[in-house]
């Protein structure tokens, strides 16, 4: 082929299938779909096809074609709907219309296959709302989520409870180093997120018994790498041995922190002076060095994100998966390496100072609504309540991150 477009538009793009087994019982779950460009091209290899794609401006069609050929394939192949077919994706796809070519393939994925779309860390740092509206749109068809590739990068497990993912894929390096510090935290931090939600914990790369042996003290159930099979073109007919389980979605709706936090901790009235040492002492928890730690806060007006916070917020952003200021009037960067975003008037967002904390092992939240005093600034009152429960803290969190802009890079490569 001569060039990456004609290899988008003769949609040229082929999938192999790895199985994922349940470790106790060796029952095979599910398929891994993987996407693999003209063989002996310079596009074989995903990370190429991707790459090349993303230059030409052509990275969501690509992530359609990819998964459009996967289901393609799964369906031809009488694909058990018991089985359940993983599908990379990226997330800013979710947003960009489906090529008509591909549409029916994809209508019939929906009705026929019971599908898990993973996704990785990095997209919901790179674009929360994208994220999110991706992992909304799946569980609204019926399908499970995945969180790739955790622990490959520290900041991931910040992140984790906001996708909030059916199965947990922890990344194959942790099962080459199993006695360091840093596997010991991750593995820790899934398994209370898996403990708490039901979640599934799926090992990769598993290539030996010892492997194996070490994936089950990570607390994984589900296995996938050489070990039980390689990346083939899937054969006719494949059969269930069980049915992965999917975990309850999380819950949604437009409320603000402070009615979510309000609703079930006891609120009570105070000072701008007053509540000013709380609000400090959570930004230095999340800054603490412990653990990469998710900041959001509402500032109600641009004129409280003042110089100085600016510049502790950006200190705070070069260490922390996902740093956010939302105000009225703020910027969609309002200081280096701090997603913004601007409060139209009238937002119900408008009247609450609230400041989130949310780490692998720590959450906490002040919440606080103004109560609309037209004398000295620390003397101004809010109604306000403090809460480290980290299920409510999390509900909290997850009702901002859908109203921040996307961060200013590169197209991420999910395939």
């Amino acid at each position: 082929m001569r060039d990456i477009h004609e290899v988008l538009d003769e949609r040229a793009v082929t999938t192999l299938f790895q199985p994922l087994v349940e470790i106790s019982t060796g029952r095979v779950l599910g398929y891994e779909a993987l996407s693999r460009g003209p063989a002996g091209s310079a596009w074989e290899r995903p990370d190429e096809l991707f790459a090349a794609a993303r230059a030409a401006g052509r990275g969501s069609e690509l992530d359609w074609v990819c998964r459009a050929r996967a289901y393609e394939s799964a369906l031809a192949a009488g694909f058990d709907p018991r089985l359940t077919l993983f599908v990379n994706m990226e997330p800013a796809a979710a947003g960009a219309p489906c090529p008509a070519d591909l549409l029916p393939v994809i209508e019939r994925a929906g009705r026929r296959l019971r599908v898990v779309t993973e996704v990785t860390e990095r997209a919901l740092a790179a674009d929360p709302s994208g994220l999110l509206l991706a992992v909304a749109a799946a569980r609204a068809a019926g399908w499970g989520v995945a969180l790739d590739d955790v622990g490959a990068d520290p900041m991931s497990l910040a992140l984790m409870p906001f996708v909030h993912p059916d199965v947990v894929k922890l990344d194959m390096g942790l099962l080459r180093a199993p006695g360091d510090p840093h596997t010991a935290r991750v593995v820790a931090a899934v398994a209370a997120y898996a403990e708490a939600s039901g979640a599934i914990v799926l090992a990769e790369g598993i290539e030996s018994e010892e492997h194996l042996a070490v994936a089950r003290t990570m607390g994984a159930t589900v296995g996938q790498g050489w070990h039980f099979g390689r990346p083939v073109p899937l054969s006719a007919g494949p059969v269930a041995g069980a049915t992965l389980p999917f975990i309850p979605p999380p819950s949604t709706g437009d409320r603000t922190p402070y009615a979510i936090v309000g609703a079930r901790r006891p609120v009570t009235r105070a000072t701008k002076a007053q509540l000013m040492p709380m609000s400090r002492h959570l930004e230095a928890l999340a800054g603490d060095g412990g653990e990469p730690s998710v900041l959001l806060a509402c500032f109600q007006d641009a004129r409280h994100f003042t110089p100085a916070t600016a510049r502790r917020f950006g200190r705070l952003a070069a260490g922390s998966p996902l740093v956010a200021a939302l105000g009225a009037g703020l910027t969609d960067e309002p200081a280096p390496g701090v997603r913004g975003a601007c409060l139209s008037a009238g937002d119900t967002l408008g009247g609450e100072w609230n400041v989130i904390v949310v780490g692998p092992h720590r959450a906490a939240a002040l919440v606080a609504r103004d109560l609309g005093d037209t004398g000295p600034e620390n003397e101004r009152r809010f109604d306000f309540a403090l809460t480290h429960n980290r299920a409510l803290v999390i509900e909290a969190a997850r009702s901002l991150l859908g109203r921040l802009a996307p961060a200013h890079l590169p197209e991420l490569q999910l395939n």
